[in-house]
């Protein structure tokens, strides 16, 4: 699995064999990003492709000093439960 940032796009992709499987999805607001879409496609839900996305685009928010608003339903329930991401949370 390769996971990688597209500023350019406001994403993070997920590729396997060079074929896009999933994307996370977010636009910008000053200072905030606005993860609006946890996408995978449905052959390879259930992997834990999704979280990684999340992981991912929290990781380049942290290096950048920006603060997420989790719309995405999956998305809110991954920072819902996991304190990890409290810092990169915008309340």
């Amino acid at each position: 699995m390769d996971i990688r940032y597209e500023p350019d796009n406001h994403r993070v992709a997920a590729y396997e064999d060079a074929k896009e499987v999933g994307e996370a999805i977010y636009r910008e607001a000053e200072d905030i990003w606005v993860l609006d879409c946890t996408c995978v496609d449905e052959p390879n839900k259930g992997r834990g492709i999704g979280g990684e996305l999340v992981v991912a685009l929290a990781g380049e928010a942290r290096k950048r000093g920006v603060k997420i608003i989790p719309l995405c339903p999956y998305a809110k329930r991954v920072f819902d439960t996991d304190a990890s991401y409290a810092d990169v949370r915008k309340h």
